[in-house]
């Protein structure tokens, strides 16, 4: 029996809405086409993580409830999760977020207990699906482990190398064509095509790698769509007998793609149906304005390096300035306003560091300082524009002798210290020393905005009526 199976795929769309209207509209029109096409044709729509991304102010407004709405309507047959859903949401928030999906979550590489392995509650480790004509479809998914990150938001990540091996030989004979959801990056894809012939079709995320044709390795084909939506992905197998005799794989362009009239009016409804909700909840009532200085010391850096030392109780803290995008100004700060000035998904970390180890982080930063000022960073969860200078609170350090102070007294080589500061310094490569000598602990759920948001409510409270 001869038969076509169709992939439509989307991945780390990041809540990208400007492009979702054509995209939706895309993944119809290919189902719509396949459905009245002759012969046996089966169409399954998958979409790879980071659908979400807090620096929208709907996904923040709704904890991405918005998202797995839209997903919804389109019709998928399965997802799986990327870091921006794992991490970038809390315990509790992640554990809920796909209540109301309409399709099976694939993640077979989260648990909530260490122990026994017990999967992640929101998730399925497989799904078998079958085509028109028969065929066995198995799909995995799987979303990079970070270890470190996750260990500290209360998952349990599992290595690759240990949870494929044990399901391709548990699901042994029960399946004819094998596709993974892979929210792994295309290196770790790469390796899997490599030792694992038995999957037949890999569709890629995580890395925003754009795969025009798709990438053939080993006999499996690698599929991926880049990055916020910008491309929507499709693959063909042709089987006989249910074993796959042909695969190609291509992408579309969104740009290219008609648009509506009325897309312009959905995409501003959705962002304008953000802010509203967000500037409902009202955080302080400020005497003052705090504007920031990408190049110097500033109000708003000073006043975020308080809030941080407060909420991790350090003596000393550490922050860029390019972190926020505005100043805060005088009179009612909303969850708006600080999501507006700090959409990044960055939590607070405290480092501790024996004192020749500090002074050496110190003057990585010294040294950089100059060049990161305009720098203009990109990626590793940070969603502004330039680095910015380099704020220290309890810290200062003298270019002529080379000394660095903790609380204005020399640092003592010998006695360690603990610094607040960001997990995104963990991952940026212009402060080695966090990574190599550090003893890192990442402080879950807040992101920097909420801890900010903390502070303003406690040191400038809004005055009840009457007052």
């Amino acid at each position: 029996m001869q038969e076509t199976i169709h992939l439509l795929h989307t991945n780390d769309l990041h809540s990208h809405f400007e492009n979702w209207p054509r995209i939706t509209r895309q993944l119809a029109a290919r189902k719509a086409h396949w459905r009245l096409a002759a012969g046996t044709h089966t169409v399954l729509t998958f979409d790879i993580g980071d659908a979400m991304d807090r620096a929208h102010p709907l996904t923040e407004a709704t904890n991405g409830q918005a998202n797995v709405a839209m997903l919804n309507k389109v019709g998928y047959d399965a997802a799986t999760i990327g870091n921006n859903e794992g991490i970038g949401n809390s315990p509790h928030v992640l554990r809920h977020l796909y209540d109301q999906a309409n399709f099976p979550v694939v993640l077979g590489n989260l648990f909530s207990d260490r122990t026994t392995q017990k999967l992640a509650p929101f998730a399925v480790d497989h799904v078998l699906l079958h085509s028109a004509g028969g065929t066995r479809i198995l799909v995995l998914g799987y979303t990079a482990p970070f270890l470190t990150t996750y260990h500290a938001n209360g998952w349990y990540p599992e290595l690759i190398g240990e949870v494929l091996p044990r399901q391709l030989h548990a699901f042994a004979g029960q399946y004819d064509v094998c596709i993974l959801l892979s929210h792994l990056g295309i290196e770790m894809d790469r390796y899997i095509a490599a030792h694992y012939p038995q999957v037949d079709v890999i569709l890629g995320a995580h890395t925003h790698h754009l795969l025009p044709q798709g990438e053939m390795d080993n006999g499996v084909l690698l599929g991926a769509a880049g990055k916020w939506g910008e491309h929507v992905g499709e693959m063909e197998l042709k089987l006989a007998d249910h074993h796959v005799t042909s695969k190609r794989a291509w992408v579309y362009d969104t740009v290219d793609l008609p648009a509506e009239p009325a897309d312009a009016a959905q995409i501003k409804a959705w962002a304008d149906e953000g802010h509203h909700l967000l500037q409902q909840h009202q955080i302080a009532r400020l005497p003052q304005d705090f504007p920031i200085d990408y190049n110097h010391p500033s109000p708003m850096l000073d006043l975020a390096l308080k809030a941080l030392a407060e909420y991790t109780g350090t003596e000393a803290t550490i922050l860029n300035a390019g972190l926020f995008l505005t100043g805060l100004h005088q009179g009612i700060v909303t969850a708006d306003d600080l999501h507006t000035q700090m959409p990044h998904p960055m939590h607070a970390m405290k480092v501790t560091l024996k004192g020749t180890d500090l002074w050496r982080l110190v003057r990585e930063m010294e040294k950089n300082r100059g060049f990161l000022r305009r720098f203009p960073l990109k990626g590793m969860s940070f969603r502004g524009k330039i680095f910015g200078t380099i704020g220290y609170r309890g810290l200062s350090f003298d270019a002529a002798s080379r000394t660095v102070y903790w609380q204005d007294r020399p640092i003592d080589p010998d006695r360690e210290y603990t610094v607040g500061t960001l997990d995104h310094y963990l991952f940026v490569p212009f402060f080695p020393t966090i990574e190599i000598m550090g003893d890192n602990q990442i402080m879950f759920p807040d992101f920097l905005r909420q801890i900010v948001a903390r502070y303003l409510t406690k040191h400038y409270p809004i005055e009840s009526e009457g007052e």
